[in-house]
């Protein structure tokens, strides 16, 4: 590393005092990579990300930026905007906040990178599009799903045509949140409120769009419901409060080559399955489940006969006949693998396709859905205009 050139990079983050702005993109993302020595690239040169904390409440700042041994926090979006030393803005706000904030940050020619889902609604996120077209500015969306080990184990699989035709994918998300009465609720309230930007639709959505339309196949319409199962919750005050966005959805997506993927969302479910998010795809050739991190396959020569007899117990034993994908095989963290590709996009134009437009899918898709609900019938996606 002596001998490497360093080309440190000022990074505004803003909003990651909280949980997974703190974990995921401050510690295990920018804070790993400089505890690394920087990024190495192709040209040599290695990458040092310096980043500027940035929020609403100095003593939060203060308190985690001493945690970390970080000198760099501000109150002052402008004043961290105005400095040419920071060059990317990232922005992992509440949702209804996010819009104002990047535009400022195209406005001053700053790389963009930002949590999702990008705004509240389609016609916000295509406004920043525009703007961020316009401006000529890099920019990019977390889609972190896209690097669970999982999930990469399962497109290894597809992509190696094991599970031969794709017929379907059943997905299963979530757990059980709280409601505050008995244990505390482990999300924020402004979840279960959508005058605040809540909704678990908004929320999964944009992650199953991009999941959908990367691994199995572009989503083409959409039929949904959700529902509000819980009413009310307990806020981080300890005040009672009413629940006006749903905590559960049940989504169908109609794909290419007819493929259908049915995805189950839910803060109020508890689990018994293998992990908190377990997609299973069936193929002509063999089928495959995988969670976050472990994925397990069943060819068409070990798939049992299966016989149908509900006044006798079942001999058979449904988890033998599968074989676990790439077993012990180690992954990085799917947040630090796409903050590198950017960082190497900013630096060294190295291409990256997670951009603000794709982010935008992930919200048509959920506005869609909402429409569905609403008028409870299946409606189709357009392409995209921008």
């Amino acid at each position: 590393m002596e001998n490497r050139k360093v080309r440190n990079i000022g990074i505004i983050m803003n909003g990651v005092t909280g949980r997974m702005g703190t974990r995921q993109h401050l510690e295990r993302s920018i804070l790993a990579i400089r505890q690394r020595g920087g990024l190495k690239t192709k040209s040599g040169v290695a990458i040092m990300p310096d980043p500027v904390l940035l929020g609403r409440n100095e003593g939060k700042l203060k308190a985690l930026a001493d945690s970390y041994g970080l000198k760099r926090y501000s109150t002052d979006i402008d004043a961290c905007l105005s400095d040419p030393y920071n060059e990317i803005y990232f922005d992992a706000q509440t949702t209804n906040l996010r819009s104002e904030s990047v535009l400022k940050a195209v406005a001053a020619e700053k790389a963009i990178y930002s949590e999702k889902p990008v705004a509240s609604n389609l016609e916000e996120a295509l406004n920043m599009c525009r703007a961020i077209k316009a401006a000529g500015v890099k920019n990019g969306v977390v889609q972190d799903k896209l690097w669970l080990p999982g999930l990469l184990k399962l497109k290894h699989l597809i992509d190696s045509k094991a599970l031969g035709k794709l017929l379907s994918v059943r997905g299963e998300f979530g757990y059980w949140v709280f409601d505050g009465h008995v244990q505390p609720c482990q999300r924020p309230s402004w979840n279960y409120r959508k005058e605040d930007g809540g909704g678990i639709i908004a929320d999964m959505l944009c992650h199953w769009r991009y999941v959908v339309d990367n691994i199995f196949g572009k989503v083409r319409s959409v039929s949904c419901l959700g529902a509000t199962h819980v009413g009310s919750r307990i806020d981080e005050a300890g005040n009672e409060y009413r629940c006006t966005a749903e905590d559960a959805a049940y989504a169908t997506f109609l794909c290419d080559d007819g493929i259908v993927c049915h995805f189950n969302s839910s803060w109020v479910v508890r689990v018994r399955r293998d992990d908190l998010l377990s997609l299973q795809v069936d193929g002509t050739n063999g089928t495959a489940v995988a969670g976050l991190q472990k994925c397990f396959y069943q060819n068409a020569g070990a798939t049992p006969t299966c016989v149908w007899d509900p006044d006798a117990e079942n001999p058979a034993n449904y988890f033998e006949g599968w074989q676990e994908v790439q077993p012990g095989q180690k992954f990085e963290n799917a947040f630090r693998i796409e903050w590198e590709f950017f960082l190497k996009h900013v630096v060294e134009n190295e291409p990256f396709p997670w951009t603000f437009v794709e982010g935008a899918k992930g919200i048509q898709l959920a506005d869609l859905a909402l429409k569905s609900w609403a008028e409870r019938k299946w409606v189709d996606l357009s392409d995209l205009k921008v």
